[in-house]
Parts: C-alpha cells; structure tokens; sequence
C-alpha cells in the first residue's frame, strides 16, 4: 500500500520540520499545504524535503485539505494519512492505520482520542463528545471521536467525495459525504500530546458552521 501523508499548516514554523522529518524517517511522502502563513512554515518544510502546496493567503483547513487531496488524486497513492501540523499527533502511529487499513475494508479509519483524552481542555472534550454523538447519529455510524484530524482515507473514497466546505467543519463534512457514498468507517485509538499548541477555532463561529453543515444534510438547506 503506497501511503503519503498530508500536513494542513498555518504559521507552524516550530513543529513542521521536525514532524516532517518524522515522516520521512518512518518512510512516507510528506506532503505539506501552506495555508497562507505569514510566518516561515513553507520554507522549513521544503528545507526538510516535503512537497510544498501554497495558497497566497489564509483560506482555512477545508480549503488546505481540499488542495491537497486534488492533488492526491492525481498521483498513484493508495491512501493518504492526514496528520496536525501542531505535533498534538505522532509520526510513529502512521503504521498503526496502515496496518488496520490492509486488514479491513473500511474507507476511512479515524482516530480516537477519546479512549484516553488526558490532557484534552474540558471545552475541547464536552464539544467532541457532543459533535460526535451528532454525527454517530445522522450517519448511522458509530464515531467516538469525529473531530480527530488523525485519520486515514483511502484514494477511491477521495475520488468520490463531493466537499465544499473551507474551514474545521470539514472533518465532518468528509464522514458525512463517505456515509452517502457507502464507504466504510471505522476508527482506531490514539494518543495525543497537548502541549502548549494554540488552538485556531473559534468556539462559536466554528459551532455555527457545524450546525449550518448539519442542518444542509438534514433539511438541505444552505
């Protein structure tokens, strides 16, 4: 199974080169979309020897994760891991999903966090058990942990989703759009360091645009 990882990053300068170095060390193609940084993200992540995909400004991890999965699709990847490019995930659990991957017929194997969240800020953990209590239901699938970034998608499930959402709300959106298609999900445990990272989403806009994404699949409604 021919497997690259894909790194969404906005001014990430102090993880990325490290992270990407990780990857290339367990022996994957990093692949690395500079969402706009202002600060020196995509030059560190070239000096590390990742392919670098640039936006000119700042358009959000939908949109990141959209530019590199078109350009996935175009390639001869079997699947693609997408990992955080804050260091919250780690390079040497890649094997993990690639593993239960060969194994099983899923179409996307997402992370779970929630089995040990130590750590995890108490506002992060009730909005993860309730988004995912959300999804579980309107999916009929059981997802304990539907806003991991950690996860892998195999490239017949890209070919097939239909996303069109830009900011943090895609990671719903991209289980949501495999349920329609038939695709298998399943999940798997992993950890997560919580250091000193400093969250990008803003609790009540992004709340807004999960519930608007919601309500698009359930009343289709825009």
């Amino acid at each position: 199974m021919k497997v690259c990882v894909l790194i969404p990053a906005y001014n990430e300068e102090s993880t990325i080169a490290s992270l990407v170095q990780e990857i290339k060390s367990n022996g994957f193609d990093p692949i690395v979309v500079d969402d706009g940084s202002t600060d020196n993200t995509a030059l560190k992540a070239k000096e590390s020897q990742a392919l670098v995909l640039s936006h000119p400004s700042n358009l959000g991890k939908g949109q990141a994760l959209r530019t590199g999965f078109k350009y996935i699709r175009g390639g001869e990847y079997d699947a693609v891991v997408i990992m955080d490019a804050d260091g919250q995930h780690l390079a040497s659990e890649i094997s993990k999903f690639i593993a239960h991957a060969k194994k099983s017929k899923a179409g996307i194997i997402i992370g779970n966090r929630m089995q040990s969240p130590v750590g995890m800020p108490l506002v992060r953990k009730i909005t993860n058990y309730l988004t995912s209590y959300i999804i579980s239901k309107l999916i009929s699938v059981n997802i304990p942990d539907s806003q991991c970034g950690f996860r892998l998608i195999k490239t017949e499930v890209l070919k097939k989703l239909n996303l069109s959402t830009m900011k943090y709300e895609i990671e719903s959106e991209i289980l949501i759009e495999a349920a329609k298609n038939n695709f298998l999900i399943e999940s798997i445990p992993v950890k997560a360091i919580y250091a000193n990272q400093k969250s990008q989403i803003n609790p009540v806009v992004d709340t807004i645009r999960f519930c608007n994404l919601i309500s698009r699949n359930i009343f289709g409604k825009n």
